[in-house]
């Protein structure tokens, strides 16, 4: 892999976190049931997602990998959703996070790939930095609530080691399909619950589905073919921290100073990480006498 190819894939995943960080403040506008919410905006992103494989001349595919990673999906989406309603959202946040943790474990135990130095002191810093970040919300909160928001971090973190692995096609058919299938389940609800519709609901799940999950999604499969699930993991913690940015902005709610340090921390400690995955990067063929490392 170019240094070029992997810039562009740190920009594609930077600007797909970016996007993903939007959801926050356009989910509490809207009176909906959780799973509902995730359900539409599914729906909509499904479309995007559609559209964009068509116009790539993308085929869709169905196998054994391409259900794995789209079920995978389909299990982050409902549960962290889900986990914001039993437990707090920094409780949530925090939990969902463990996903690079969770990398490192499987590919080290079940996959038999190693790891850098660099690659863990990374993941620990930037969970330090988020678990900082929120330092003044966290709380012991709902015990249901946060074994779903850790689920929801593992089901993640599956997501993205078997669609990072996946071809072009099998990426986005998993996709595809994790976004269908949230969309069955959550859509349903909204014969259970109220769902009132207003103008301001329907322009907000319109930008969650188009702008928050539906485009970054094609960033994300366009970034997975030059950055590694770690590396696309510990990018996707500008997530969370740009989720307050929105906030202050909008409702002129101001972050503590733990949650500027925090942010710091996590911003700073991907920069250094990238410029130096960029300047030490793996051998891409196995020498005599050196262990062929993960690219993460």
């Amino acid at each position: 892999m170019t240094v070029t190819r992997q810039k562009r894939g740190i920009i594609e995943m930077s600007i797909c976190a970016t996007l993903w960080s939007l959801g926050g403040i356009f989910i509490k506008i809207i009176p909906w049931n959780p799973l509902v919410i995730a359900g539409a905006r599914s729906i909509l992103a499904s479309c995007v997602i559609a559209i964009y494989m068509k116009a790539a001349h993308m085929h869709f595919r169905i196998n054994k990998e391409v259900l794995l990673g789209g079920i995978f999906l389909t299990g982050d989406l409902l549960l962290i959703v889900s986990a914001n309603k039993f437990t707090t959202a920094a409780n949530a946040t925090m939990l969902q996070f463990t996903s690079p943790i969770f990398i490192l474990l499987i590919s080290i135990f079940f996959l038999h790939e190693t790891f850098r130095r660099s690659d863990i002191i990374a993941v620990a810093a930037c969970v330090f930095g988020i678990a900082l970040f929120f330092f003044d919300q966290l709380s012991f909160g709902n015990i249901f609530g946060n074994i779903m928001a850790t689920l929801s971090g593992l089901s993640l973190s599956v997501m993205y080691i078997v669609t990072g692995n996946a071809n072009e096609d099998n990426r986005m058919s998993s996709i595809l399909i994790g976004h269908l299938l949230t969309a069955a389940i959550g859509l349903p609800f909204a014969f259970v619950f109220d769902t009132p519709i207003s103008g301001i609901s329907m322009v907000s799940i319109l930008i969650l589905g188009i702008l928050q999950i539906g485009i970054p999604y094609v960033l994300y499969g366009l970034a997975a073919k030059d950055c590694s699930p770690l590396m696309c993991s510990l990018i996707a913690a500008l997530e969370p921290i740009l989720n307050p940015v929105w906030v202050f902005f909008f409702n002129g709610e101001q972050p503590g100073l733990f949650a500027l340090i925090g942010g710091v921390v996590v911003i700073a400690t991907i920069s250094i990480w990238c410029v130096w995955k960029e300047r030490h990067p793996v051998p891409t063929a196995k020498e005599p006498g050196v262990q062929q490392e993960y690219n993460g």
